[in-house]
């Protein structure tokens, strides 16, 4: 019975992840590997990592293409089942959950939002049945008159018309179609949702009316937002907190104002060399070099020596761990660990 699940007062993190892994068999069939006697191929994706949500709050993950984000967002959604790790929602062990009706309860509280609003919506749905689909398939509300009226509402707090209701996706701007996204996310009436580069797909002028939008309605409905993104500028306007990934590890995880004021690690500031100077300052820009490395065949030691400038030999050997410094920054990188304060995770070599 979905009653049975006892959830944690809201003191405790909303979300909580842990040891969060995925691989992926990307081996050729079997009969080609023994023809060429090649072994499996694993794609490490996620690679063991940790975070917390706190209620209200936006959790935000970058970093470059590849680097495992969406696959974490998929992961929490349950889109992809996990290879190792936990997941919490308000203290529930989500690989706990038996029962149809206990999971039904608990992923009616998450909502996702797509990256691509042409390919998330059904082309040949009118968007009032867009938008109410949730409602019918949790059974929030019974009869149409009732679910038209919550539909209507749904659709004007996304800043459309209740008469956009008859329309098909195809005839609306991609910054309206995300908004039906949106709308559509919120009819479960979720408390978390997961957000997957939502405005990436727009054009530049419509994205800050999203993210002003999605910022109005997490303060409106007290929403924690799972934010991913490669654009550290929008990061900067949504985020509380901010992992950043690499090679499907975290190698930094801070509130977002250190991110920004005092990066540590050499990826993030790395990171921060590719915003665009719109102030034109005219300081000196270093980018990104390299790419990121195989993910089926990664360096040894930490997987960034190759393209850190400041990496020695003791980064080409020893893979280091995410530790906890005293100023409650984590940060997975041997020089910083050393250089700064000591870290508070005992467990650090």
């Amino acid at each position: 019975m979905a009653n049975n699940i006892q959830l944690e007062p809201h003191t405790s993190p909303l979300l909580r992840v842990s040891g969060l892994k995925r691989y992926f068999d990307v081996s050729k069939p079997l009969l080609n590997r023994l023809l060429e006697g090649k072994p499996r191929q694993i794609l490490k994706a996620v690679v063991g990592i940790d975070f917390e949500i706190t209620k209200g709050q936006t959790f935000a993950l970058v970093g470059e293409s590849g680097c495992g984000k969406s696959t974490v967002a998929n992961l929490i959604v349950g889109l992809h089942p996990l290879s190792a790790g936990r997941i919490e929602f308000e203290g529930v062990d989500m690989a706990s959950i038996t029962s149809r009706a206990q999971m039904a309860l608990i992923r009616r509280r998450m909502a996702m939002i797509f990256q691509d609003p042409y390919a998330s919506l059904n082309p040949r749905w009118r968007v009032a049945a867009i938008v109410s689909e949730p409602i019918r398939a949790f059974g929030l509300l019974k009869g149409s008159r009732a679910i038209s009226q919550r539909t209507a509402e749904l659709l004007l707090q996304v800043g459309l018309s209740p008469a956009d209701g008859i329309k098909f996706p195809h005839e609306f701007s991609g910054g309206q179609r995300q908004r039906i996204s949106i709308a559509r996310a919120l009819a479960s009436e979720p408390e978390f949702v997961v957000c997957d580069e939502p405005t990436s797909a727009l054009d530049v002028s419509v994205q800050a009316q999203i993210l002003n939008l999605m910022k109005g309605l997490q303060k409106k409905f007290d929403l924690s937002y799972l934010f991913i993104s490669h654009d550290l500028a929008v990061v900067r306007h949504m985020a509380h907190q901010v992992g950043v990934m690499y090679l499907g590890r975290l190698c930094e995880v801070a509130p977002v104002d250190n991110i920004f004021d005092n990066p540590l690690h050499p990826y993030t500031r790395l990171l921060l060399e590719t915003i665009p100077d719109v102030e034109m300052t005219g300081r000196k820009k270093v980018p990104v070099a390299g790419e990121i490395p195989n993910p089926i065949d990664p360096p040894a030691g930490c997987a960034f020596h190759p393209r850190c400038p400041t990496a020695t030999e003791h980064c080409h050997k020893v893979t280091p761990e995410l530790v906890t410094l005293a100023s409650g920054v984590q940060v997975a990188c041997h020089q910083v660990a050393t250089a700064t304060d000591k870290p508070t995770d005992s467990d650090h070599s």
